[in-house]
């Protein structure tokens, strides 16, 4: 084996095809193909579309990162691929491949958690400083809004809280919908919400109530949001009012952006870590960055952003845990383990 292993990575947990190819901890190809096209006349993703999509992407991205990375596939010293969490049938594409990749080319397999993976990703920074532990990590993407507590990468990962209904990216997309904007909703109500006023409505604040803070004091719900964004958009229509977008647009992320910040801040201060990563693509969101920048520097914790290309889901950070794992020590997983899409965030390799 190389100084450092040489590790490709799989990613298909949901409707983006990643592989990725890594050096320890230097990233030598990143190539994605997103199928969110092809979900877009939905309102989201339909987890049989996404699963053939993946089935059509996978050989031409292989192709292409291998190109991308000037390696060829008898060079790597093993595979890594997503085992979960994520959507069943897009999971068993990625895991079927890996699992005929290593078996063709005689290399060792790493089943890799998809969200350890968010964190990972960290590693593969520009600048080359490694990640610091321990750190609050906060991840928010169309499927996960969690928050852990990350001890050791590969080791001791503990999940605090996360979305006990509609994830974020979830409610960003179905409030795009409410407002007439395209699928994904992310991008969208970024975009109309630069010309909106974040305190022309007061909207809710999920599990943010003292009564909740005992019980789910890490823990998120944005269903109660969504629904509070739809009943004042209808009272609008009903009164033959025009709906002011951009207000609703900018309020309605503003209250999004409250709640994952005070938790995590608050998690940070709890557990005394003065740390704090943030993971998945909702982080692309600008108003997300520009808030834990500001809350953050006011509670005098460090903020970390992986590099915004390996925020959403990617092969990458998967390949970059893998890395981590072999060079401690660890062994491959075994063949006969499955696509979980439950894989609990404890379980760092299954």
């Amino acid at each position: 084996m190389s100084a450092r292993p040489l590790v490709l990575g799989i990613e298909t947990s949901c409707d983006e095809t990643g592989i990725g190819i890594v050096r320890g901890t230097t990233l030598l190809a990143n190539v994605i193909a997103s199928s969110m096209d092809e979900h877009a006349r939905y309102g989201g993703v339909v987890p049989e579309i996404a699963a053939r999509a993946h089935l059509e992407a996978l050989t031409p991205a292989l192709t292409a990162a291998l190109a991308e990375s000037g390696v060829t596939l008898a060079e790597l010293d093993a595979i890594a691929v997503t085992s979960g969490p994520g959507l069943s049938g897009a999971l068993m594409v990625g895991v079927g491949a890996a699992k005929a990749l290593a078996v063709a080319l005689d290399k060792p397999l790493y089943a890799i958690n998809h969200l350890v993976g968010h964190v990972g990703a960290d590693v593969l920074r520009d600048d080359g400083t490694d990640i610091e532990l321990p750190t609050i990590a906060l991840l928010v993407s169309g499927g996960h809004t969690s928050l852990l507590h990350v001890r050791d990468l590969i080791s001791d990962v503990e999940l605090l809280g996360e979305t006990i209904d509609d994830a974020a990216g979830e409610a960003f997309d179905k409030v795009a919908r409410l407002l007439g904007l395209p699928y994904p909703g992310g991008p969208q109500i970024d975009r109309v919400a630069v010309g909106g006023d974040p305190k022309a409505i007061r909207f809710p604040r999920g599990l943010s109530q003292p009564k909740d803070m005992a019980k789910h004091r890490y823990d998120f719900s944005f269903s109660g949001l969504k629904t509070a964004v739809a009943r004042w958009v209808e009272q609008k229509r009903d009164a033959g009012e025009e709906v002011p977008v951009a207000d609703v647009a900018a309020s309605f992320r503003e209250a999004v952006t409250d709640v994952l910040l005070t938790k995590a801040v608050a998690a940070c201060q709890d557990l005394g870590v003065a740390r704090l990563l943030l993971g998945g693509g909702v982080v692309a969101n600008a108003r997300v960055r520009e808030v834990a920048a500001e809350r953050c520097a006011a509670a005098g914790i460090e903020l970390r952003i992986p590099p915004l290309a390996l925020c959403t889901d990617n092969g990458a950070m998967i390949a970059a845990i893998a890395a981590r794992l072999i060079e401690a020590g660890h062994g491959p997983s075994a063949l006969s383990f499955g696509a979980d899409s439950t894989l609990p965030v404890t379980v760092i390799q299954a």
